[in-house]
């Protein structure tokens, strides 16, 4: 399997758009930019999200502030999910081999599973803790999970450029 993988990393590694990576004066700095902001819209909408259900700004309903935050969230995921793979493009043989970049690659993986848990099971009683109450256990611990996760998330992508 890891033979595999790194084949399909340099074949990455090789193709036109790489090179157009790693050769052009503005690319990699412009996809850079949309990669911030992405994760910038996606993991603040997501921490502001977990900080109400860890009891911040009570007097706001949870499905208010979900209905605002998660069409943030998206666009912030659809900038960071594209413009990440084209940062591993930029060197990918390297880059794609990193543990760090496989540890970032796993927790992203892990806050998905973790929104696709809350969405589809905590939230079912939603209409029970949506205004002026305490969200239950459940919600709380996967807000904990959440903002834990992308705080890592952060921190490794910024050690991906010392260590990767």
């Amino acid at each position: 399997m890891r033979e595999a993988w790194m084949a399909w990393l340099n074949w990455l590694h090789n193709t036109p758009l790489a090179l157009s990576m790693r050769q052009s004066e503005w690319l990699y700095p412009t996809v850079e930019i949309l990669h911030i902001l992405g994760f910038c819209a996606l993991v603040g909408a997501a921490a502001l999200f977990d900080l109400r259900l860890l009891g911040v700004s009570r007097q706001i309903p949870v499905r208010q502030m979900a209905a605002h935050l998660l069409p943030v969230a998206w666009v912030g995921f659809g900038l960071a999910a594209p413009s990440g793979f084209l940062l591993l493009l930029s060197d990918a043989q390297s880059i794609g081999a990193s543990p760090i970049f496989l540890s970032k690659l796993v927790l992203i993986g892990l806050a998905g599973v973790n929104a696709l848990v809350f969405h589809t099971r905590t939230a079912r009683s939603l209409p029970a803790w949506n205004e002026h109450t305490q969200p239950p256990l459940t919600a709380k611990l996967s807000a904990l999970f959440s903002l834990g996760v992308w705080i890592t998330v952060i921190a490794l992508g910024r050690l991906i450029a010392y260590y990767g």
